[in-house]
């Protein structure tokens, strides 16, 4: 009916699921309404033996014939000699295998197997019930066209398809984007060494948040701010952005930074006075999928093949 391609088998083959595609040579070759299977439900007895040919089948179609062999009596193999076009329903009448010589033939009965509309492989889609849609990618290592969009110091448990997120009010058409703030240390007083999931709180502005990632060669520290307390809210439950060159603090490695106040690109991120923000805007955008692993660690050298199944 169709073939898979060994790029389509590498990201579209599983266990359970496998791609399906119309074929446009099969799919221009089907007849309607045409009879290609005939099944033996009752093979019947006392007929005379030998292969009789030209037996209609009957029905809301036209032209299918079969012929039908008939062993000790008994019909042993059906073959369809013409298939014919335009059946919905179609049958073989006991009397026109007797009449065609399998004289004195009795309890027989056959099975016309009817095709999908448009005939054998004309829909592959429909006709499998391919509706599944599978979704395929892979997390490359940090994914180095885009420094820092995916890191590689942070595991990850979430996987999430997200229709129509935007960056900067547009809509989003990067391959990658980066869903973390990032803050950079001006280079004197040295900043101390953040651990990643560590709190870090901003004692001027009362701003919280956690962190991702420490680039100490860059001085970069990526963090999120999330809706918990101790993770994005302060002290008062609002979620106060980390603003100016006031001092950020670890809450477990007790280390320390004063933002920078450059306005510059260090390592692929924009910073606008020693900050940035996420590449994807919030809130915007319809989740359709969430699905929670177990934890996976990554490595620079690493891929991570990400198939999703979805049902409509």
């Amino acid at each position: 009916m169709y073939t898979l391609t060994a790029g389509q088998q590498t990201n579209f083959l599983s266990t359970d699921f496998m791609a399906v595609a119309t074929d446009s040579t099969i799919s221009s070759a089907a007849v309607d309404g045409a009879i290609n299977i005939v099944k033996i439900k009752s093979a019947g007895t006392g007929g005379a033996d030998g292969t009789h040919a030209n037996i209609n089948i009957r029905g809301d179609g036209t032209a299918g014939k079969v012929s039908v062999t008939v062993s000790s009596g008994a019909i042993s193999a059906v073959t369809v000699t013409a298939k014919g076009s335009g059946y919905t329903f179609g049958y073989i009448r006991l009397a026109d295998i007797v009449a065609a010589g399998a004289t004195n033939l009795t309890g027989a009965e056959l099975d016309c197997i009817i095709e999908p509309k448009g005939g054998h492989g004309f829909n592959a889609v429909e006709e499998l019930g391919g509706f599944f849609v599978m979704l395929n990618t892979n997390f490359e290592g940090s994914e180095t066209s885009n420094s820092g969009d995916f890191t590689v110091a942070n595991d990850f448990r979430r996987v999430a398809l997200v229709r129509d997120p935007k960056s900067g009010g547009s809509a989003a058409t990067a391959n990658t984007l980066r869903g973390m703030k990032v803050v950079r240390f001006a280079a004197s007083p040295t900043p101390g060494t953040f651990v990643i999931d560590e709190e870090i709180n901003q004692a001027t502005t009362g701003a919280v948040g956690k962190v991702v990632e420490w680039d100490p060669t860059n001085r970069l520290l990526y963090y999120v701010q999330t809706r918990y307390n101790d993770e994005g809210l302060d002290t008062n439950g609002n979620l106060t952005a980390f603003s100016g060159a006031n001092v950020i603090s670890g809450i477990n490695s007790s280390a320390t930074g004063t933002p920078s106040t450059s306005t510059e690109t260090v390592d692929n991120v924009s910073l606008t006075s020693g900050y940035a923000s996420s590449e994807l805007d919030a809130d915007v955008g319809d989740v359709m999928y969430v699905e929670n692993r177990a934890p996976i660690t990554r490595a620079s050298d690493q891929t991570e093949n990400v198939k999703l199944i979805i049902e409509f």
